[in-house]
C-alpha cells in the first residue's frame, strides 16, 4: 500500500472523529439552552368566587324559590320546576349530596322530563341557591319537613325520590316521615349506609369542622373528587362541579357558608338511618358504583378503623338485603358519582327501573 493512500485514509478518519465531537458538542449546547429556559406551565382555569347563596352561578334551568319560616327565620329554599313534555302523572324530587347541588343533576334533568316525569329539583336550606341561616339547627327530619312544605306549596302529595350522597340520608328520612308520600326511592350511591360512629370514627366538635371546612379549595376538592367520584379518571367538565362548590368557600360570604358546612357534618355524623332500614315501606332502587370509598372522617380515624369504612359493594349488597323491598344495581367500573362519569349507562339504568317508566 502507498503511503500517501494510508495519509488519506488517515486524514479522513480524523475528519470523521471531528465530525462527531462537534455534532456531540452542539448536542450537548442544546441540553443546556432547554434546561435553562422557563418551564411552560399548563394553563389552569382561574378559581370562582360565588356569593353564599352561590350568586354568580348559572343554573341548567330557571330558578325558583319558596319562601318560609323555619325556627324563627324567614328561609328561602331554591328549587327548579321542569314540566315533561308528555306527562305520566309522577312527581320526582331530587335531592342532593354534601359537596352537590340542584344545578349537578344537569345530565339527568333532560332525560327523567323526556321520561314524562315532572322534577323538582331541590337546593336544601344550608346549600348552594338557599338560604344559609346564621344559626340553625340542622336535623335531617328538619330538611325533610322543610322539602314537604316546598311540595304541599305546589300542590304535590306523592313523590319518587331520586336522591345522591347526603340526600340519600335525606331521602331516607323523608320516606320514613312521610311513608304515605313516597311511590319509590331512588338513591345513587347514598351515604349512611353504615354508623361511622359506631365503626370508630371519632367526634369532632363543630368549632374542628369549621377549621377544616376553611381548608376547603379547588386543588384540594379536584384531587378527592378525582379519586373518589370518579374512580381515578377526569374529565373537563367535572371542573364545573369543582368551581361550583369551592367558589362559595372562596366567596365574599366564606365565613357563612363555613358555618353552615360545619353544622351540616355534624348532622350527618350524629343522625344515622342505619338502623332504621327494615321500616322504609316504598319500593327501593339501590344503585352503586363498585369504587365509591365514600366514608364521613375516614381522614381522622385511626388506620385500622379506617381499612373497613366506605366498601360499597358490600354496603350496597347488606342495605339492599336489610331494605324490605329493594332492588341492587351495580357498577363496577363507576365511582360516587356515577351519573356524572357515565349519564348514559346510570341515567338509563335509573329511568328503566322506575315503575312505569321507559326512557
Amino acid at each position: 500500500m502507498r503511503r500517501d493512500d494510508t495519509n488519506r485514509r488517515d486524514r479522513a478518519g480524523d475528519y470523521r472523529i471531528s465530525v462527531v465531537i462537534r455534532i456531540a458538542a452542539q448536542l450537548v449546547l442544546s441540553l443546556a439552552l432547554l434546561a435553562s429556559a422557563p418551564t411552560l406551565a399548563v394553563a389552569q382555569p382561574a378559581d370562582a368566587q360565588y356569593g353564599p347563596e352561590l350568586e354568580g352561578f348559572d343554573y341548567p334551568y330557571p330558578v325558583q324559590r319558596f319562601a318560609f319560616t323555619s325556627q324563627g327565620e324567614t328561609m328561602s329554599m331554591a328549587y327548579m320546576d321542569l314540566a315533561p313534555p308528555n306527562p305520566n302523572g309522577r312527581t320526582l324530587v331530587m335531592l342532593h349530596g354534601k359537596n352537590f347541588c340542584s344545578a349537578s343533576w344537569d345530565t339527568l334533568l333532560e332525560r327523567l322530563r323526556n321520561a314524562g316525569f315532572r322534577v323538582v329539583a331541590v337546593d336544601q336550606i344550608g346549600f348552594c341557591k338557599s338560604t344559609k341561616p346564621d344559626h340553625y339547627v340542622f336535623t335531617f327530619q328538619q330538611l325533610a319537613a322543610n322539602t314537604h312544605a316546598l311540595l304541599a306549596s305546589l300542590g304535590i302529595s306523592k313523590v319518587t325520590i331520586v336522591a345522591h350522597s347526603t340526600g340519600g340520608m335525606l331521602g331516607m328520612r323523608y320516606a320514613l316521615m312521610y311513608p304515605d308520600g313516597v311511590d319509590e326511592l331512588a338513591m345513587i350511591d347514598p351515604i349512611g349506609l353504615e354508623d361511622w360512629k359506631a365503626k370508630g370514627v371519632p367526634w369532632m366538635s363543630l368549632d374542628q369542622w369549621e377549621a377544616r371546612e376553611r381548608k376547603t379549595n379547588a386543588a384540594g376538592l379536584r384531587k378527592y373528587e378525582q379519586n373518589t367520584y370518579y374512580a381515578g379518571t377526569w374529565k373537563p367538565e367535572y371542573e364545573r362541579w369543582v368551581q361550583m362548590f369551592a367558589g362559595m368557600f372562596a366567596g365574599p360570604g366564606r365565613d357563612l357558608v363555613v358555618r353552615n358546612s360545619a353544622a351540616l357534618y355534624d348532622m350527618i355524623y350524629t343522625q344515622p338511618v342505619f338502623y332504621e332500614f327494615e321500616q322504609i315501606k316504598a319500593p327501593v332502587v339501590l344503585i352503586i358504583g363498585d369504587k365509591d370509598t365514600t366514608a364521613l372522617g375516614k381522614d381522622t380515624a385511626p388506620p385500622a378503623v379506617r381499612e373497613t369504612l366506605g366498601h360499597y359493594p358490600e354496603l350496597g349488597k347488606e342495605a339492599a338485603r336489610r331494605i324490605p323491598n329493594a332492588k341492587l344495581i351495580e357498577f363496577p367500573d363507576l365511582g360516587h358519582a356515577g351519573w356524572l362519569q357515565d349519564p348514559e349507562r346510570v341515567g338509563q339504568a335509573l329511568v328503566t327501573s322506575l315503575i312505569g317508566a321507559r326512557p
